[in-house]
């Protein structure tokens, strides 16, 4: 029986479906709405310069260290050392403690739209103080349900993705082909240019945002192992999975352009007004409700899920000697309960952010960009990593490896995630022309103070790390280059000191 199971491999098209379920969130649709017809064009540059490119670079390297822990940090610190490796790992950790506020925003309206009064759900989605609360309660309760270590987390995802995103993007496409089909006005323009205007600068500040819809790719990479022919099948399932996400993100977009004139779209409610206005003119106006309480089940099903899950990277990698004792604590069964406390800390004071911002859109709108900036810094690490083992590690095994003779083939793929990556980073810190962000003193001090700090703060950490720091249970294996200078010296393998 257990050989059964082991000859079980994952088909193309499951892998596909699988990365869709990762990638696909419909809460940016409706700021690339803002773009009409051209917002395609940026979809399908970002899938080309980054989605792909990142999934398969993801990969290669989870392919080379499938056996080995650390994710990120393996991946970047088998490349240039221990330090970065760190910065990489704490990157992915923190950049995702900073998202919780604006998807939890999302949430938030989507809770407000439950209501069967939709003038008085949009006052009450705008106010800073209920989606304050809201954020709040829901982030602490899915922080207490992940210290309980409940195995039925990952169902409650399986039917949160499917409920809250697959069937209501599907549906809103239905409603749209049937609004037009009907004789319904459009209120985007199909005549507009799909290439947009490269003039203006603060015009492309909300695509840039598009590269976040596709982070988290990197993490359909560990299933390369378990594919029949991977160097065949798993690019297959790839393109396949890339062009559903971009075809889902693009009618999406176009679904919500069609039935909310473009001045009139916001951030943060626009997806749910979209909703609003279809039911409308099908007159099933009742079915409102329904959507918003799906929309919000997939929002808090994705949230409590991610709780307790980059957390857990940056835990192992602590417990081998990066992190003080006090963040490796564990409670009774054995849930990283430090690391949740200070990440709900953070995310508290981020939240806080709302009293100091103009509007809910504007808030949401920063955070994302700063999020967006965290993460590329990780990716652009991740891309020059990649190229870099082919010249230090030319013979390790690639079970999966990104063309099959000379490295051409992973400068120009992972060379233009990279320049992909830097691209989307220069254009995040320009103020949005779209929104309204307030002052752009506020809003480049505290891009610029964000990235500045957060990406400091792990060369602190990594300065003052002491030997006490290492738990003795950690089963973290040494790095290549650690191994190759033991076996060079004839000495057991231990932490020496190089490549920091």
């Amino acid at each position: 029986m257990a050989n059964i199971k082991q000859s079980v491999k994952l088909g193309v098209f499951t892998l596909a479906i699988m990365n869709v379920t990762a990638v696909v969130s419909l809460r940016g649709l409706p700021a690339e709405a803002e773009y009409g017809l051209s917002s395609a064009f940026y979809y399908i540059f970002a899938a080309i310069v980054f989605l792909i490119p990142t999934a398969l670079v993801a990969a290669e390297l989870a392919a080379m260290f499938q056996d080995k822990q650390g994710g990120v940090f393996r991946w970047v610190g088998e490349a240039f050392g221990k330090r970065a490796g760190f910065v990489a790992i704490w990157l992915q950790w923190v950049e995702s403690t900073i998202w919780y506020p604006t998807v939890l925003t999302f949430g938030a309206v989507s809770i407000a739209f439950i209501g069967l009064h939709p003038a008085e759900d949009m006052l009450v989605a705008s106010n800073k103080f209920y989606t304050l609360a809201v954020v709040l309660i829901i982030y602490w309760a899915a922080t207490f349900i992940s210290l309980k270590g409940l195995g039925w987390v990952g169902r409650i995802s399986k039917i949160g993705g499917m409920v809250g995103t697959i069937i209501p993007a599907f549906l809103l496409v239905l409603l749209a082909i049937f609004y037009l089909a009907t004789g319904g006005e459009s209120q985007m323009d199909f005549h507009g240019d799909f290439f947009p205007d490269f003039t203006r600068f603060d015009n492309l500040v909300l695509a840039s945002s598009i590269f976040l819809f596709y982070a988290g790719m990197e993490m359909g990479g560990i299933h390369v192992k378990d594919m029949e022919n991977p160097a065949k099948n798993y690019p297959k399932g790839v393109f396949i999975g890339s062009a559903l996400t971009v075809l889902i993100f693009i009618l999406g977009t176009f679904s919500l352009g069609i039935i909310i004139p473009q001045k009139e779209i916001n951030l943060t409610q626009s997806l749910l007004v979209g909703f609003d206005n279809y039911m409308a003119y099908i007159r099933a106006s009742w079915l409102s409700p329904v959507i918003a309480v799906a929309l919000a089940f997939g929002v808090l099903a994705g949230v409590l899920t991610w709780v307790a899950g980059p957390s857990k990277g940056i835990f192992v990698v602590g417990k081998a000697g990066y992190l003080p004792p006090f963040f490796q604590k564990t409670n009774a069964i054995g849930v990283q309960k430090n690391i949740l406390y200070l990440q709900g800390g953070l995310v508290t004071l981020l939240s806080l952010l709302f009293v100091v911002m103009p509007s809910v859109q504007s808030f949401y709108q920063i955070l994302s960009q700063l999020t967006v900036l965290l993460y590329l810094i990780m990716y652009m690490l991740m891309f020059a990593a990649a190229i870099a083992l082919r010249y230090s590690m030319k013979k390790a095994q690639r079970p999966f490896s990104i063309g099959k003779k000379g490295n051409l083939l992973i400068w120009m793929v992972a060379g233009l995630g990279f320049l992909g990556s830097l691209l989307a980073f220069v254009l995040s810190f320009i103020p949005p022309a779209q929104i309204s962000t307030g002052s752009n003193t506020v809003w480049y001090a505290v891009l610029i103070t964000g990235c500045v700090v957060v990406t400091g703060i792990p060369f602190v950490i990594f300065a003052m790390r002491k030997p006490s720091w290492t738990d003795k249970n950690s089963e973290f294996e040494p790095f290549h280059w650690e191994t190759d200078a033991a076996t060079a010296s004839g000495q057991p393998e231990k932490d020496t000191g190089q490549r920091q």
